[in-house]
């Protein structure tokens, strides 16, 4: 008997590589591989080879729990049902619809989060989040703010076409290895590679030019290229007059700027900033690629704002080979905040402090009293809860007990609610904490669409069943609401993208028998509309169609070191890691890859502490402490240590100071002291 050959899109990062499921007798076997897909073209990393081995994972939850004592007991769906409603129903009706909080996934699809947002709001409620708040949520505010979108401007296989390559606070080698591809081709052809980071990482080893910056100070780096652009007239001033607003302050605010002061905040060389800020202004298309290492900041909207000034500046947009590039860590971040996974936006990015938007959702809904204005954010929900002014949660697809900065107080936060449902595949350290835990199905085990980092829609098609009484999560949500006197009749995730369409006007025209063989790339308002692969080529959707220079100013980070804690902590993945490690820990091939937590350190460093290489050592911060082998290193900047956030234990020591505008979390700088133990 033949194997059936399913398509679907990788479940890991937001690259969007497509492979085939071959099943047979109802079985996952094995995979296909698809080379003909416009982004990977046949290729995987290793997270995308072996993600067939959590399907049948002994850890998978099969059937619906609910809290007995100190252990758990089998209930049926309807018993659940029952107590999330009287759960739900019961912080509603004592303490209002802003006590309780609605985390959503960007693991899930576009129709689930899109169903998951609405039930929050149906009810009243305007705390609905995501994961997007601790990774992207810079790049939503800070790219509305100037371009007027908040997603990629270019297709990934455009990175191809480009002549001078920027990659600023990303290690995409590691953490998007398939995207990397595309960077090596271009330098083949000739392209100059410029890589910011505080390690040498692997893809350093792409760069003609290296520089290892100190943490938290590329506002200043980003400045000072600006600066030098200026100074030597090297802006595109025909393209600032047509398509831009705010130059002169931009102008203004570059001045203080000089490569001289901005090597002594980042320690990189004036003549290197020099000579970066030439390559990148003189390239006929230059594109800028970015990730965590620009988000994860109290500053991070501002790092965003001054990526955006940098491009504008030279016209570096609208343009093959040229653009803005945020690369989203989690398959469906992109999607999540495109379906209003976000406190401050309803879907397709409608602010939810404007009363039109109520209006648009109430007519489109046919639901009264929709909440007006922004709820609390991922960050705030886990405070709120400590304070006692959030008492019940409701969280699908999300481990904030693990992902959350100074995760302890996060753990803490979450037992003092009085009710909390978790939705999940595995019992995942947040779920242990909860009353009811719902088994969810993975994404090969339902229909659904998601969006890649490059704004590319793809449908993903059911290969399996789900183990157990699992059931998709737009199922669960479907039945949640329905426990709750909603009428959310959706037969199936196609129907729920109808609704999109009608609504979501960057989804106009992106319907279900659309999407065969590999997507469309928002905006597509309408079905006879191909899509936009490169934005802005015909202008800005702002006020009077132009850009804004938003001008920021550098501060240095929230936590400053001091004698007691003298080293400073940075975070990221290494290439068999993906975020909390729900999935990837539980992968035997990858699992015994990188079994440990592990902190990198200087070699010098190193010495001074008398650590020697596969030491164990003490790691400590303000917050907590926790144990981890030293791996020595020149690649790390002296002062400068790395952890993989992989490791829950890795968030106990993390800081939770947030950029004041889009709330995510300073991950990428945390003050610390490292002792050998004995």
């Amino acid at each position: 008997m033949a194997s059936v050959l399913v398509p679907t899109v990788c479940p890991y990062c937001a690259a969007g590589c497509g492979f085939f499921i071959a099943v047979q007798k109802g079985r996952a076997l094995g995979i296909e591989y698809m080379p003909d897909h416009p982004v990977n073209e046949g290729a995987l990393c290793s997270k995308g080879n072996a993600v067939l081995e959590i399907l049948d994972h002994p850890d998978r939850l099969r059937t619906p729990l609910r809290r007995k004592g100190d252990g758990w007991e089998r209930i049926s769906w309807d018993e659940a049902l029952d107590l999330i409603a009287k759960g739900l129903g019961s912080a509603l009706k004592r303490c209002g619809p802003d006590s309780i909080g609605f985390l959503s996934s960007s693991k899930c699809s576009n129709e689930e989060n899109y169903l998951f947002q609405k039930l929050a709001r149906s009810i009243g409620c305007r705390n609905v989040d995501s994961c997007a708040r601790l990774c992207h949520a810079p790049s939503v505010v800070g790219l509305n703010r100037t371009l007027g979108a908040a997603g990629m401007t270019n297709p990934i296989s455009d990175i191809a076409n480009s002549k001078c390559i920027f990659i600023i606070g990303s290690n995409l080698a590691e953490n998007h290895p398939v995207l990397s591809r595309w960077v090596h081709r271009a330098r083949d052809a000739g392209a100059t590679v410029i890589v910011a980071d505080p390690r040498r990482t692997h893809t350093t080893w792409m760069a003609d030019t290296f520089f290892p910056l100190k943490p938290g100070t590329d506002v200043a780096l980003l400045n000072g290229l600006a600066h030098v652009i200026i100074k030597e007239g090297l802006v595109n001033r025909s393209y600032i007059e047509e398509h831009t607003r705010g130059f002169e302050d931009l102008v203004a605010a570059m001045v203080e700027y000089t490569p001289e002061r901005v090597a002594d905040v980042t320690g990189i060389p004036a003549g290197d900033i020099v000579r970066a800020a030439r390559s990148y202004a003189k390239s006929p298309a230059s594109v800028i690629l970015y990730s965590m290492g620009i988000t994860q900041h109290t500053t991070g909207t501002d790092n965003v704002q001054a990526i955006a000034n940098l491009a504008l500046l030279c016209g570096q947009l609208g343009r093959k080979g040229t653009g803005v590039m945020p690369l989203r860590g989690q398959n469906n971040v992109q999607g999540a905040c495109d379906m209003g996974a976000l406190a401050e936006f309803y879907p397709g990015y409608k602010k939810a402090d404007d009363p039109e938007t109520i209006r648009l959702f109430e007519a489109g809904w046919g639901i009264e009293g929709l909440p007006l204005g922004k709820g609390f954010a991922a960050t705030e929900m886990i405070e709120k809860a400590a304070e006692g002014r959030l008492r019940a949660m409701y969280i699908m697809g999300e481990d904030p007990a693990s992902s959350e900065p100074c995760s302890q107080n996060a753990q803490t936060a979450l037992k003092a609610l009085d009710f909390l449902v978790v939705q999940d595949i595995f019992m995942t350290p947040t779920a242990k904490l909860a009353d009811v835990v719902l088994p969810a199905a993975v994404w090969a085990e339902k229909d659904g669409s998601y969006t890649s980092t490059e704004r590319r829609v793809q449908w993903s098609s059911k290969a399996i069943e789900p183990p157990g009484s699992a059931l998709s999560d737009l199922d669960i949500i479907c039945r949640v609401a329905g426990r709750m006197g909603l009428d959310f009749s959706y037969p199936d995730a196609e129907s729920v993208l109808a609704e999109i369409n009608r609504l979501v006007p960057q989804y106009g025209g992106i319907t279900r028998e659309r999407l065969d063989p590999h997507g469309l790339v928002w905006p597509c308002p309408d079905s006879c509309h191909p899509g936009t692969p490169i934005l802005h080529a015909g202008g800005f959707k702002l006020d009077g169609g132009r850009a804004a220079f938003v001008p920021v100013r550098y501060r240095p980070p929230a936590e400053p070191i001091s004698s007691e804690y003298p080293f400073i902590l940075t975070t990221g993945r290494v290439t068999v890691h993906h975020n909390a490690g729900s999935m990837t820990r539980r992968s035997p091939s990858l699992q015994k890859r990188e079994p440990d937590l592990f902190l990198e350190v200087n070699l010098k460093d190193a010495q001074e502490l008398d650590v020697a290489d596969g030491d164990e050592v003490t790691v400590a911060s303000d917050r907590g402490e926790t144990v981890a082998v030293a791996r020595l290193t020149d690649g790390m900047k002296r002062g400068v240590v790395f952890m993989p956030f992989h490791f829950s234990r890795t968030n106990i020591l993390t800081s939770e100071f947030t950029d004041d505008e889009a709330r995510i979390p300073e991950f990428k700088v945390s003050a610390c002291k490292i002792t050998k133990r004995d």
